[in-house]
């Protein structure tokens, strides 16, 4: 990468919109904020007077507390993609991606933050269903489909033996997620939760994964 480029993207990066930074700001006020006192509870009053801002510069920006809490479940949703190995991107062999996806959404899924989200959406989605709605098309739909799109692109390439790309994403995630989520949900220290048993969590569902979908074996010569 030549100098005169990296010197442009650091450019790019300070060239960022005011009410873009703000909007930011404020979104992660709210999350605070939904966090600690529920999303009945919480008020485009309160967001306000702790982010420093107006009412109004709230419904400019987010238009109501539903567009408030949707940004936040969508700025969550995108943490999915970033962890300690640096960005998350869907490129690599299926080995590759399905470590690093595994290994960052069940480091993310067993933190405090994300298993208080998801209590709150659980416990409002009856009296509010739209909640539930923002929450799934903003959080667990757009990794399905991130992910069914990478095994789409796999399969055409034949990099994986995937007849129904989307299943499969839903079987990877299932087996990733289901049973330390639940766990960490309801019987928090049922069992230890450390790097190692995630990563071995993980390391096995990617094994039983590809020992399914694995693209078959070229004949060998005579």
């Amino acid at each position: 990468m030549s100098t005169n480029h990296t010197v442009s993207d650091l450019l790019k990066c300070r060239r960022i919109p005011r009410g873009e930074k703000r909007r930011e700001e404020i979104a992660e006020v709210a999350e605070q904020v939904f966090l600690e006192l529920g999303y009945t509870e919480t008020t485009m009053q309160i967001v306000a007077s702790r982010a420093g801002a107006s009412k109004e510069t709230l419904y400019r920006h987010f238009g109501s507390k539903e567009g408030l809490f949707s940004e936040v479940v969508r700025a969550r949703a995108a943490r999915v993609y970033s962890g300690t190995a640096g960005e998350f991107r869907l490129e690599g062999t299926p080995e590759e991606v399905l470590l690093q996806l595994g290994y960052n959404l069940l480091r993310l899924l067993l933190t405090d933050d994300p298993l208080r989200l998801f209590r709150i959406v659980v416990s409002e989605t009856p009296r509010a269903p739209e909640l539930g709605r923002i929450f799934f098309e903003q959080g667990p739909a757009e990794v399905l489909q991130q992910l069914t799109n990478y095994l789409e692109a796999a399969a055409r390439n034949r990099h994986l033996n995937c007849p129904d790309p989307q299943l499969a994403a839903k079987l990877f995630l299932g087996a990733v997620v289901a049973n330390r989520h639940i766990m960490m949900l309801v019987a928090p220290g049922w069992e230890p939760m450390n790097e190692e048993i995630i990563r071995h969590h993980v390391e096995e569902s990617v094994a039983m994964f590809l020992a399914r979908y694995a693209p078959p074996k070229p004949l060998a010569g005579p």
